[in-house]
């Protein structure tokens, strides 16, 4: 069983498209099994729901209605990523689980990593999706239900590690050897064109650029209006598309202009060189 954390985002769909296996849709309900389970204080939105079965974009929305609920809401260093993303795979030869220990894998998992704290009643909103075999990815926001932002533990990545061992065992699984997960390297000293264009092109990153955050609670205020009966709500959904797409252009033209920072400049030919330094003054 190998755990891997992923870089946390903005957005919802790439790490739930990635743990489904195919793009998110707003017609096909996703089957009851897909989500193994989920933290308990979805039961009280859907006590009331008719329709037993949600969409992919519906659970999407599900986990991002954190950021329109708490549009303030950041970490101690002004980070706005809450989307927390860590799937696990097992061994190729491992048995095909059932559903129950998918359900306790993903329960293990999310209390290692420090996203299910029992008994806390205003915690994380996550799910754990199984749609894929051999394969559960755990999606969380990390924005609590009452605004404040959900640090996980600094040692989260032993934790998981330790925790997957333990699993293995109790489910007599096959044993993966890893290295434990790292975090990104640091990267090494730039030239100041190289650091313009890093900042540039952290503007413009599609996963985790502030623009990206923009672009991304437009586009679902666009969706949620576009439900809204009535022209009003269609025109104001149309131009809210209209805000999204120059956001996209403008992200475009950024990693551009931070592509163009870094392109090596015409060096002198070898030959041309030496002549030049045996030349005579």
């Amino acid at each position: 069983m190998i755990p891997r954390l992923h870089e946390r985002t903005h957005r919802l769909n790439h790490p739930l498209e990635e743990a489904l296996g195919r793009p998110v849709s707003p017609n096909e309900g996703l089957p009851e099994h897909t989500i193994a389970t989920h933290w308990p204080g979805l039961d009280y939105f859907t006590l009331d729901d008719e329709q037993k079965t949600w969409t992919s974009v519906q659970w999407a929305e599900h986990l991002e209605d954190p950021y329109l609920e708490h549009p303030f809401a950041a970490s101690p260093d002004d980070d706005r990523r809450a989307i927390l993303h860590l799937d696990i795979r097992l061994h190729p030869d491992d048995r095909e689980l059932t559903g129950p220990e998918w359900a306790e894998v993903a329960q293990r998992l999310a209390r290692a990593v420090g996203i299910e704290i029992p008994g806390e009643e205003h915690g994380c909103r996550w799910i754990a999706v199984q749609a894929q075999p051999g394969r559960l990815d755990l999606i969380a926001n990390l924005i609590h239900l009452d605004g404040a932002w959900h640090a996980p533990p600094a040692d989260k990545l032993r934790r998981l590690a330790q925790e997957a061992r333990r699993i293995e065992q109790d489910l007599h699984l096959i044993h993966v050897r890893s290295d434990p997960p790292s975090r990104p390297a640091v990267r090494a000293a730039l030239t100041a064109s190289a650091q313009l264009a890093t900042i540039l092109t952290q503007l413009a990153d599609e996963q985790a650029g502030p623009l990206a955050a923009v672009r991304g609670l437009v586009e679902h205020a666009s969706h949620r209006i576009a439900r809204q009966p009535g022209a009003a709500g269609t025109d104001t959904a149309h131009r809210l598309e209209l805000i999204a797409r120059r956001l996209h252009a403008i992200q475009q033209d950024l990693d551009t202009t931070a592509t163009r920072l870094v392109q090596p400049r015409a060096v002198p030919a070898p030959d041309a060189v030496r002549h030049n330094a045996h030349r005579s003054p």
